[in-house]
């Protein structure tokens, strides 16, 4: 063992303790609905990216295990898909998921504009592997990235993974997007404009109308990380993209299974000559294996029952209203307009105090800190679901207020 190196690592373990700002993992013994059991303790869950309830809902769970049994992949596929997609990985449970995803965004996109409704569904491992391997088959030497300051890790690392040059602009500052771009749009190839349409750290929305005006002024592609907005925005669950009209006009929108839809694994939706583009280009889809058949079975159920929950979407809008407006009645720094809902207090110490103090009343909320949110942003983000009523959160404001 080299210790001399090792005890580099310990040092900056060190460091990370001092600063309050050290992670561990934590083991959740069950859960039931919008609870869970955690260190022994029934805990309302506001930290799940669950915001549907599927991933913890126990009669969504059996109805899919008839259907499976009825349905039985296993005797075709096995349990595990032991190969990538481009070798013995792919079956007809990928090509009926990837199918009925197109059929829906395409479906959406020509009852918006006929003329460009055609959309093709790919899907990937994770929502991560997307934005990590398609930024930079998308773009490279010569090509310029025009990147959302509060973009998730996954879309800052594609953009490393990239040989392109790359602006970050204020967030949600599109002046400043079209200033940067009117001085260097002629300096560059293509440009790509990526963004999250739910901000994951502050649950905030992009324009993604007057992004799509940008990018048509610019001759550039518009690139959309949906990962927090399928399954809560739009008539069908598809985001804020349908919520805003716009699918047919947005070159790339990645997604995910792994939060509102209560399973695991990503997906993008783009042009036809894109998909087959990205077939060929995109690292992590060309290298890695592929989800297991049960997780594509899984992820249609979930696909399909994610259409009939307009009425939980209207739900969860309505207690996220309800519960920002109590947070900011009480002084609380709060903002957003959706499901998540951050309350900012700015140093480390006093989110690790709020969320203890949140645990000793029955709730499970954890501190979100640098390098997760910037400096001076510490908080705790507060995940809510379409299950949840006004009594589970009514007694949260008086509680965190004290530690603003």
């Amino acid at each position: 063992m080299n210790r001399v190196l090792y005890q580099t690592y310990e040092n900056e373990l060190a460091d990370i303790k001092k600063r309050n700002a050290h992670r561990h993992l934590k083991s959740i013994l069950s859960r039931d609905g919008r609870f869970v059991t955690y260190e022994d303790k029934r805990l309302l869950n506001l930290s799940s990216n669950d915001y549907l309830g599927f991933a913890s809902d126990r009669r969504m769970h059996q109805e899919f295990y008839r259907h499976f049994g009825s349905h039985d992949p296993i005797d075709s596929f096995g349990l595990g898909a032991s190969s990538s997609r481009l070798l013995t990985g792919d079956h007809s449970l990928y090509t009926e998921l990837e199918s009925t995803l197109s059929g829906l965004y395409s479906e959406n996109a020509a009852a918006v504009d006929h003329d460009h409704a055609g959309k093709q569904a790919l899907v990937f491992s994770s929502g991560y592997h997307a934005n990590t391997g398609i930024l930079p088959a998308l773009a490279g030497a010569g090509d310029l990235i025009c990147s959302d300051e509060l973009n998730h890790a996954s879309i800052i690392d594609g953009i490393r993974l990239s040989r392109a040059e790359y602006i970050v602009y204020g967030h949600l500052d599109y002046d400043e997007l079209v200033r940067s771009l009117t001085k260097k749009r002629g300096s560059f190839r293509n440009v790509v404009i990526a963004t999250e349409s739910v901000f994951s750290m502050d649950g905030d929305v992009a324009d993604l109308k007057r992004l799509v005006g940008i990018k048509n002024n610019f001759n550039a592609l518009l690139y959309v990380d949906e990962a927090h907005a399928v399954g809560v925005f739009g008539d069908a669950g598809l985001g804020i993209c349908e919520r805003d009209g716009v699918i047919a006009d947005v070159d790339v929108i990645v997604a995910t299974f792994g939060k509102a839809l209560g399973s695991v694994g990503g997906y993008a939706v783009t042009a036809p000559i894109l998909r087959e583009y990205l077939i060929n280009r995109v690292r992590p889809f060309i290298f890695s294996t592929a989800l297991p058949p049960v997780i594509i079975n899984w992820n249609l159920f979930t696909l399909r029952e994610m259409k009939q929950c307009r009425t939980k979407r209207e739900q969860l809008m309505r207690l996220s209203e309800t519960f920002r407006a109590a947070l900011a009645q009480a002084g609380c720094a709060t903002g957003g307009q959706s499901q998540i809902v951050p309350v900012i207090f700015g140093d480390n110490d006093r989110s690790i105090q709020a969320a203890e103090a949140l645990l000793k009343r029955g709730c499970l909320v954890f501190p979100i800190r640098p390098p997760s949110v910037p400096e001076g942003g510490a908080r705790i983000r507060i995940s809510l679901r379409a299950d949840m009523e006004w009594d589970d959160l009514k007694e949260i404001p008086d509680i965190v207020r004290a530690f603003m």
